[in-house]
């Protein structure tokens, strides 16, 4: 007997094409068949005349590895549909710390993995001992964290030996089954890297076969030269590449989405190999200290605290902000636009804006956030609006732009319960379902589901997900197109969407009826010559 039938929904199998009126048979943890009026039995039958059934959500872009530890069932993932997330984005990944790294690299580290534990390990072994989660993890491998186990936080050039030491780490990974490649060049380490650098990773994805997905150096005032040098990565090396969470940030840069995605356009119509995904939010989230110049961050965490308490070098970050606006972020119209979202040392801060915090202790808001990041020893973390609506929308519309929250998994209580968080970790695909789609008319239902489930599978190699058809893996989410909505907010943002009663994980329903079965289905997903599976 089959397993799980899913009869009447409209399918929309993450093709594009439209809806289809069909019963989805699951034996096992596969689909074994796709057609009108089915007339097999099942265990378990879950009415769908009314919904919609898609292929699971794809999260593109996430830093799910620095949370999933800590809260396995992942609540903010699955109720919005997700069923698969590509872990280790913008160069920061929890392995590999190869021995007698771990303090470097957990200083580093500590503002992105508020309290997971690190520990030495190769990637295989990181891999091997992943804990059951409820959603698949397909993992990268990160330049930033292996320039900091090789290099620390020096500003130069690597020698010889210490670029072959960090490619021989990336190439452990790579044989080990990652799925490609991360690197964020907007801050520290990465800051310190040249174009060639960077293409030396991207060129050894290529060889294997495998991804490279890049931060871009500045999304604000050289965003253009950025992607430039994006687009010149993938050319040069023949890596798939994707820039991720594609935005235009600082009040002097709005307006300019379309001019970047018609530069964009221009190489993909060349035969150049490169995506790019992005979030529907006015504001990020990122460790302050990310905020400040590259040169602050230079030899690591403790001569960050150095700089944060000398009055003269926070004379020159006020200058560099005056001049140029926030590092990678651009210009914000007054610090009430920077709010605390973590805060080890200050628990009084989280929710805070910088200008609240500089009244508070009658500074500028300068002082207020060294202050902060030097009670923190660097690890806050905050949320920054700097992002135009009118650019998240040209964004949103565009048919090949994919899509990736940059969120993370959480859930009720734990260790990061007095933090808070941005809601696209709770809302983002929703948000494109319902207020982009539905409501805003942006994109019709197929198109928005092919942007977070086909296409993304075939950006970052994935073989048996992505969209409904006999013999895919059984990951599976079931929506209704009418309520399908957010609901978190940035005051209040710890709350699941509405829309969504059924997700099934590997063909085991983890939300039935809008509930959380408990199931930890997911499964590690590793790269072979075949794609990653």
């Amino acid at each position: 007997m089959d397993d799980l039938l899913i009869r009447g929904g409209a399918v929309v199998d993450g093709t594009g094409a439209p809806p289809r009126t069909a019963d989805i048979v699951v034996r096992g943890d596969r689909i074994v068949e796709i057609r009108s009026d089915c007339a097999r039995t099942a265990r378990r039958t879950i009415d769908a005349k009314g919904l919609v059934v898609a292929p699971g959500f794809i999260d593109v872009k996430t830093h799910s590895d620095l949370s999933l530890p800590l809260y396995p069932r992942a609540e903010s993932r699955v109720h919005q549909g997700i069923t698969t997330e590509l872990i280790g984005s913008c160069g920061f990944t929890a392995a590999p710390i190869p021995p007698g790294r771990l303090p470097v690299l957990a200083d580093y580290l500590s503002a992105m993995a508020p309290a997971l534990s690190l520990r030495e390990t190769d990637f295989a072994g990181y891999m091997a001992s992943f804990p059951p989660t409820s959603v698949n993890v397909a993992m990268q491998v990160g330049h930033n964290t292996v320039r900091v186990a090789v290099m620390g936080l020096e500003n130069r050039a690597p020698t010889y030996h210490e670029q072959a030491a960090m490619e021989r780490l990336v190439e452990e990974a790579l044989d080990a089954g990652a799925a490609g490649v991360s690197s964020g060049p907007f801050t520290a380490p990465g800051a310190f890297a040249s174009s060639a650098e960077l293409e030396a990773f991207a060129r050894l994805a290529a060889r294997y076969g495998a991804r490279y997905a890049t931060h871009l150096r500045d999304e604000a005032n050289d965003v253009l030269t950025a992607a430039h040098e994006a687009i010149a990565a993938a050319e040069r090396t023949g890596a798939r590449t994707r820039i991720v969470h594609i935005k235009v940030s600082g009040s002097d840069n709005w307006g300019a989405a379309q001019r970047l995605l018609e530069t964009l356009a221009a190489a993909r119509e060349r035969g150049v190999p490169i995506d790019c995904d992005h979030y529907p939010y006015p504001t990020a989230v990122n460790p302050l200290r990310n905020l400040l110049p590259s040169w602050m961050l230079e030899g690591g965490v403790a001569r960050l605290l150095e700089r944060l308490a000398d009055a003269d070098a926070r004379a020159r970050v006020r200058a560099d902000i005056a001049a140029r606006g926030l590092n990678a972020f651009g210009r914000i119209p007054s610090w009430d636009a920077v709010r605390v979202s973590t805060s080890p040392g200050s628990a009084d801060a989280v929710g805070a804006t910088i200008a609240e915090l500089a009244e508070r202790h009658g500074c500028d808001g300068v002082d207020a956030l060294c202050a902060l990041l030097l009670a923190d020893r660097g690890a806050t973390r905050g949320l920054i609006t700097a992002i135009a609506e009118a650019d998240i929308e040209t964004f949103v519309a565009c048919p090949w732009v994919l899509v990736g929250s940059d969120g993370r998994a959480l859930g009720p209580g734990g260790p990061l319960a007095a933090d808070l968080p941005h809601p696209r970790l709770f809302g983002t695909f929703p948000r494109i379902l319902g207020h982009y789609a539905r409501d805003l008319g942006l994109l019709d239902l197929p198109a928005a589901v092919h942007k977070m489930t086909g296409a993304t599978a075939a950006a970052i190699g994935l073989t048996d997900r992505g969209t409904l058809r006999t013999g895919a893996m059984a990951d599976i989410t079931v929506l209704d197109p009418a309520t399908v909505a957010d609901r978190g907010t940035f005051a209040e943002p710890r709350h699941y969407p509405r829309g969504i009663p059924y997700v099934i994980v590997n063909g085991v329903p983890v939300i039935d009826g809008g509930v959380h079965t408990g199931a930890l289905a997911g499964r590690v997903l590793r790269r072979t010559a075949a794609g990653v599976a």
